[in-house]
């Protein structure tokens, strides 16, 4: 992992969802999928996806700031990344492993946080409120090895996108008019 780039850890759902949103986006330079936010050390997928260790499937998303900055990717997570009025859940995905979460890294990612969340509520773009916590980020344990990239593996081996890549490019692509 980079150590000379400042880094956002968010949580929304499938880690494989997530990382597959922001390793395209501009400046993003490295991205690990892993754990936040739980209470058991070094744990596993299986104990995490079935929600026995308090922990959300959470990607570390490491930036290049003369190219981007956390305001930029914040506003992805939150406006396009996933959705973040739904407790607990995304899409298919269901309980608080696959919840919504800022896991800020100083105060200042704090602040940006929650002025972006109450901007976005008064702009009234969602039909509900954002459910999104925001939490100091914990300890990070990196998921195993072949969650990494996992949908760029995919198509690696298939030759194709993973049905999920193609199903969400096609709700953005009709909720946001493009790919």
């Amino acid at each position: 992992m980079p150590d000379d780039f400042p880094k956002a850890t968010f949580a929304g759902g499938c880690f494989w969802c997530l990382e597959s949103e922001f390793r395209k986006q501009t400046g993003v330079v490295y991205t690990v999928s892993g754990y936040a936010g739980g209470h058991v050390e070094h744990p596993s997928y299986e104990q995490v996806s079935q929600g026995r260790t308090g922990h959300a499937e959470a990607l570390e998303i490491y930036y290049d700031p003369d190219k981007t900055d956390y305001q930029t990717l914040l506003d992805h997570f939150l406006r396009r990344a996933h959705d973040p009025t739904t407790k607990d859940a995304q899409w298919v995905d269901h309980g608080s492993q696959y919840r919504s979460a800022i896991f800020y890294h100083d105060d200042a990612q704090k602040k940006i946080a929650e002025d972006t969340i109450a901007r976005i509520n008064a702009e009234k773009i969602y039909k509900n409120p954002i459910v999104t916590e925001v939490t100091a980020a914990p300890t990070f344990w990196p998921a195993e090895d072949y969650h990494q990239q996992y949908y760029e593996k995919y198509e690696d081996r298939t030759g194709q996108a993973h049905v999920r890549v193609i199903a969400k490019e096609k709700i953005k692509s009709e909720k946001y008019g493009t790919k």
